[in-house]
């Protein structure tokens, strides 16, 4: 039987069958969740949960169950207390190196990243948590210059790399900075090829059917380094080729769920944006077709158009672009996916479907 890329990667991602119970077991199954889309980030996981309510996910978050920082490409992860550290350790460097070219745009270099940092740790010390503006004050007053919304966004990204801060809870709608030896604690440190390994297994089990180069790109590690994470692992997983590519999979892996579904999948998430190789679940012809600004709508494992959120007052309207006609049970399918969004974000939500469906 040939592999079912996509509606194997929809089980073992757990957007079919086998769902979660919490907030911190999807990110600790997935190893990270991609969250500079916040709201989306939230809907992410609430997809991968048996029950969820976007309440619940902002009561982990603002109790540190899950922490939300710089680990991985320069972008935010969600990421779980327990793994940080070893992932911070592992990926970092990576993502320390990818920034130097604008860091030095902005002149920015260690002595001024070790002055910001000492400021930040005495003003953040004994639990206080402080927003990205109050930090910039604090930061000021250090004598570092932090004018400009790169300037200080590149700063706390270093602190947030080096170790030093972590997200805090929320405060209202703005985000909080907290250091990161008062709300992680400590664990046991991984060595280099241990994390790899580490990093790689979570990866291949969780987003499998997958190529050393889709965990390359996810991790940020370079491909030699996946290639070892890869060979450290390989006793537990599976693997197929396809079109003359090795894909890898956990070897406990059942068949795939084959109940037809629908999702609305926020901006970001893992099931497209893990792979650096999307084609199994976007016909490339219709990138061009999407706007790249709303989230994807999939059925049955393939992207088959996209989906907007308009806030209207104290309801949500979801703008629906397929694209092309669907048959009914389609549009049925996706109807109860908007469902599902209305009954996490528990808001009234209104669907608006393009002309022509």
């Amino acid at each position: 039987m040939p592999l079912d890329i996509t509606g194997t990667r929809l089980r073992n991602q757990r957007l079919s069958g086998g769902r979660l119970t919490h907030p911190q077991d999807v990110v600790r199954w997935l190893g990270a969740v991609q969250a500079q889309d916040y709201a989306g980030a939230k809907w992410a996981l609430g997809l991968r949960m048996q029950r969820s309510a976007d309440a619940q996910i902002e009561a982990a978050f603002n109790k540190g169950k899950i922490l939300r920082t710089h680990v991985m490409r320069p972008t935010w992860h969600f990421v779980t207390p327990a793994d940080i550290r070893w992932m911070l350790a592992l990926t970092a460097p990576r993502v320390s190196a990818a920034m130097a070219p604008y860091n030095r745009r902005l002149e920015l270099d260690a002595t001024v990243f070790r002055r910001a940092q000492r400021a930040m740790v005495r003003a953040l010390r004994g639990g206080r948590q402080l927003t990205r503006q109050e930090l910039k004050v604090v930061i000021q007053r250090a004598g570092v210059h932090a004018d400009g919304v790169q300037r200080l966004a590149h700063i706390v990204m270093q602190a947030e790399l080096d170790a030093v801060i972590c997200s805090g809870a929320r405060r209202g709608k703005q985000f909080t900075y907290a250091l990161l030896d008062e709300r992680v604690p400590m664990s046991r440190p991984l060595s280099r090829d241990d994390a790899i390994a580490e990093l790689a297994r979570r990866y291949f089990t969780s987003h499998g059917p997958a190529h050393v180069h889709d965990f390359a790109w996810w991790s940020g590690l370079t491909v030699a380094d996946a290639r070892a994470g890869l060979e450290a692992g390989k006793r537990v997983l599976a693997y197929d080729t396809v079109d003359g590519r090795t894909y890898w999979f956990p070897s406990s892996v059942r068949g795939p769920n084959k109940t037809r579904s629908a999702y609305l999948l926020p901006l970001f998430d893992e099931y497209l944006i893990a792979y650096k190789d999307r084609s199994a679940a976007l016909d490339v012809s219709r990138i061009a077709a999407r706007d790249p600004f709303s989230a994807p709508i999939v059925v049955n494992g393939q992207v088959v158009g996209g989906w907007k959120r308009l806030q209207n007052g104290s309801s949500i309207s979801i703008a629906l672009t397929p694209f092309e006609r669907l048959g009914k049970r389609d549009v049925s399918a996706i109807t109860a996916a908007a469902r599902a969004y209305a009954a996490f974000v528990d808001i009234d939500v209104e669907l608006s479907w393009s002309e022509g469906v």
